[in-house]
């Protein structure tokens, strides 16, 4: 049996347009350069710098009488053109951008960059200076081969074995392998090509200068490792008879092992990652004054060049297909970088005037910096601000930072949810959270607080929360538990 319904569905669509404009606002500032240089290198109408002639004030070309006879019968269809190429309006955008709202661009210095050495190849350099036979040499590399960005060889000797005769056609047996490992072991940064945590802290502490304390804590590790790491004191006081003065000494040799002797090899062979401000605040005779980083106002105008060829065309009496396919290119080029300019003037508006309200609502704090001053305020407070949809706000906070006068920020950090005090007043928690950090950081290590008593004291200061939210804040704060905070 047949059932016909009729339903009514209402959905909103973004245009292409709007969805690379959301693109666009989401970028943070040395992002958004590479975007322009892409987007400059794809459309040559595209042009950036002073131009000393008017540029194009008119849009002459649109919906012109002398283009009716190819514009009718070849009009452009949008399905057969990507949209980042031809996005049509007909609006005449302001082509040189420029606003008092900017900062001063810094000067960009290039700083010659050297080739490091990767941490693989450090390793198989290390290699040549141990006597070995090819055969040895081969197991070595193979080995070296396996260990992962962190340091460690997670996996076993035997599916080493196999793997190695699978895919290389070396035929070896696990004594061999694990012969040729020691080697590994004796390689730079200490601990490398462990299998495990326990082994990798190990051979860290095997290669420092023999003292008292350094043996008590290869015996901790040898053989008290899980209490070590649920930080048992007394079990280890009691096990090896010692003085809490020297089991101290043994627990500081080996929190200052690297548990990722990897890690920091491969992370400075990064670059550096700089965070540059998108906007900056300043406090000028007691107001707060925003600016705009300036890189985010590139002049840009239509190309010149490209307006010529068009007009080249429309004196022309002779118009061929091939002019006509020419000028619908040209057409396509300029429409597009119209269109990009003027997402760029949004963009600017956009981010400055979401900043600005974001300044304000905060005003307090930016005056004072004292966090205790930041208000609760979460995205919808913004967006009904300044009438802009949440998810415009919130690209704008995830992706920003603000230089202050209190260092350089995050904007996102700026919101909170509320949180009722004792008093009916509602406050941020953020408020709340430095709080807690200040109650831990000032508690005794010997006998850290668990959270339910961190719960009390908040309860005290005039902020009953429960335990529970103690322990989410703990955690958004990066604070371990009160048994791994202990310390001897």
């Amino acid at each position: 049996m047949l059932k016909q319904f009729l339903s009514l569905k209402l959905s909103q669509k973004l245009s292409p347009q709007q969805i690379q404009l959301m693109k666009l606002i989401q970028l943070p500032t040395q992002a958004f350069e590479q975007r322009l240089i892409e987007e400059m290198n794809e459309n040559p109408a595209l042009e950036g710098g002073n131009d000393d002639e008017e540029i194009y004030e008119k849009d002459e070309f649109d919906n012109n009488e002398d283009y009716d006879e190819y514009e009718d019968n070849e009009s452009i269809d949008s399905g057969d053109i990507n949209i980042d190429e031809y996005l049509s309006n007909d609006e005449t955008p302001d082509y040189k951008t420029q606003s008092n709202n900017y900062s001063d661009d810094d000067e960009e210095r290039e700083s010659p960059l050297s080739a490091p050495v990767s941490f693989h190849q450090d390793l198989i350099n290390q290699l040549n200076t141990f006597i070995l036979t090819d055969d040895q040499r081969d197991i070595a590399e193979f080995l070296v081969g396996s260990i992962d960005d962190m340091g460690y060889i997670r996996r076993s000797i035997q599916d080493i074995v196999d793997d190695m005769a699978f895919t290389q056609g070396i035929y070896t047996e696990e004594k061999t392998v694990e012969k040729i490992l020691h080697i590994i072991h004796e390689l730079e940064p200490s601990g490398v090509g462990a299998r495990d945590l326990q082994e990798c802290l190990l051979l860290q502490l095997k290669h420092k200068t023999p003292t008292e304390s350094v043996a008590l804590a290869i015996h901790i590790i040898e053989e008290q490792f899980e209490a070590f790491t649920k930080k048992h004191y007394d079990k280890l006081l009691a096990k090896f008879s010692v003085s809490r003065e020297l089991l101290k000494k043994a627990i500081d040799e080996i929190e200052k092992l690297n548990p990722k002797p990897g890690g920091a090899y491969t992370g400075s062979n990064k670059m550096t990652e700089h965070v540059v401000p998108d906007f900056a605040i300043r406090i000028i005779d007691d107001e707060l004054e925003l600016t705009l980083n300036g890189r985010n106002a590139p002049e840009l105008h239509v190309s010149k060049d490209y307006q010529d060829m068009m007009k080249t065309y429309k004196d022309s009496k002779d118009k061929s297909n091939a002019q006509k396919d020419a000028v619908q290119f040209i057409k396509q080029k300029l429409d597009s970088a119209k269109w990009f300019i003027d997402a760029i003037k949004q963009r600017q508006e956009t981010l400055f005037v979401t900043m600005n309200a974001i300044m304000h609502f905060q005003q307090e704090y930016f005056l004072d910096g004292d966090e205790s001053f930041l208000k609760p305020m979460i995205l919808k407070d913004i967006a009904d601000m300044i009438g802009l949809d949440i998810s415009t706000v919130s690209r704008v906070a995830n992706s920003k930072y603000v230089d202050t006068p209190y260092g350089t920020k995050l904007i996102k950090e700026f919101f909170s949810e509320a949180m009722t005090n004792d008093q009916g007043e509602e406050v941020s928690t953020i408020e709340i959270k430095k709080i807690l950090e200040t109650v831990i950081a000032d508690e005794d290590k010997n006998k850290p607080l668990p959270d339910d008593q961190l719960a009390e004291i908040l309860k005290e200061k005039g902020y009953p929360i429960a335990r529970r939210t103690v322990a989410k804040y703990r955690e958004q704060l990066d604070i371990p538990v009160a048994r791994m905070r202990k310390k001897m």
